[in-house]
């Protein structure tokens, strides 16, 4: 079998782990991206060029642009999703611990509330003896 010059060179990826999907870095998605939006380059031609759905770049360029656009229009920095996961489980975390220790606390004042003995009540004793009233 022999190949002519004027044919293009096929890429073939042999893949030997037992991994489905394919883990791509910050940036060679970045470098994707950015090749696509070239002049004169289709999403669909990069992502045939990389071996990857044409959906996943779009994808890709999507959260791109709407985090850099989300961005502008806070004048904050993007934040990672992850990070976000992260820091609300720690929130989370955090919460629950202040509601053992809230109810630690109730149950000792329960407990002391129960250890102290109670104060009998007298009645209030007037200052002036009501016979002394005839004076």
């Amino acid at each position: 079998m022999s190949k002519s010059s004027d044919e293009p060179f096929r890429r073939v990826e042999v893949i030997t782990s037992v991994q489905r999907r394919r883990r791509w870095s910050v940036t060679e998605k970045v470098r994707l991206v950015e090749e696509a939006m070239q002049p004169g380059m289709s999403v669909s031609y990069v992502a045939r060029q990389a071996g990857i759905s044409p959906s996943q770049l779009f994808a890709w360029k999507r959260r791109m642009l709407e985090g850099g656009h989300a961005a502008v229009q806070a004048d904050e920095d993007v934040v990672g999703a992850s990070q976000v996961r992260e820091l609300e489980k720690r929130v989370r975390d955090l919460e629950r611990m202040l509601g053992k220790k809230t109810m630690e606390a109730e149950i000792l004042k329960e407990a002391l509330d129960l250890a102290r003995p109670k104060k009998r009540t007298s009645p209030l004793l007037s200052w002036s003896n009501p016979e002394d009233d005839t004076q």
